[in-house]
């Protein structure tokens, strides 16, 4: 077992066009107190000034790539193949940490050998006022039935250790806005990997995602859900209406 000041956390930032909060992600991740953090930014080849700003932090990131991709899942993909850390985890270009110590409280969960993965809460805040939460993502406990009832982690705040995607792979390319969703179910339902639970919120993301941008994406999203949940073998239609039922209350929770 690796201790907590041994255990490397390879951080992957998947941006394209965010000159305006792609420096603001990063300097969350340089700002953390734990040590041994292997930062890795890729970018599908940015023509908005998001490059100006990668080039002038770039002797402060680990490995810094810049090409066209597909999109979002297989630059991610590229970051995993890229990563030598113990424990993989993702800042996506819009989001910060909440607090200068998410690292450490992730590593030191991490201190448990039998723990594959670990994860949080998160919430959703307003794109100009990163202080106004919009939705509260509180996580709760895990367990295998709650994945039938529509039971997810957001995915921003979900570390697995690199062994896992060795052995069960990354994110499936096929889907344009649900990869992070049938990862985390094949982890879940199929892999079995086993969690912990750090409740408290890791991350404050952005509203405007990609996943809500419009009704067409809604659609999308949906259908892309619908897939994951029958290849995985966790539910179909019913499981799916009770997972975006989640998402009602966590607007009123602050």
């Amino acid at each position: 077992m690796k201790w907590c000041s041994e255990l490397k956390i390879s951080i992957i930032t998947a941006v394209y066009n965010n000159q305006k909060t792609i420096g603001q992600s990063i300097d969350s991740v340089l700002s953390q107190t734990y040590s041994d953090i292997e930062y890795i930014v890729i970018d599908g080849a940015s023509t908005d000034g998001t490059m100006d700003v990668l080039r002038s932090l770039r002797s402060r990131l680990d490995f810094m790539i810049s090409e066209p991709d597909s999109g979002i899942y297989e630059a991610l993909n590229k970051g995993i193949k890229y990563a030598t850390g113990d424990v993989i985890g993702f800042l996506h270009a819009d989001d910060i940490f909440e607090s200068n110590d998410v690292l450490m409280k992730v590593a030191t969960a991490f201190q448990n050998p039998k723990i594959d993965a670990i994860y949080g809460d998160l919430v959703y805040v307003q794109q100009d006022d990163m202080s106004k939460v919009v939705r509260y993502w509180k996580s709760g406990q895990f367990h295998v039935a709650a994945l039938h009832q529509g039971w997810m982690p957001p995915h921003p705040t979900f570390y697995v250790r690199r062994s896992v995607y060795e052995r069960l792979g990354g994110f499936d390319t096929s889907y344009k806005i649900s990869a992070d969703f049938d990862a985390v179910l094949r982890f879940l339902a199929i892999g079995k990997i086993r969690v912990a639970y750090i409740p408290e919120v890791l991350v404050r993301m952005r509203t405007g995602g990609i996943s809500n941008r419009s009704l067409k994406t809604i659609a999308l999203k949906s259908l892309e859900d619908f897939r994951a949940l029958r290849k995985n073998k966790v539910g179909g239609s019913l499981t799916l209406l009770k997972k975006n039922l989640r998402k009602v209350g966590q607007f009123w929770h602050r």
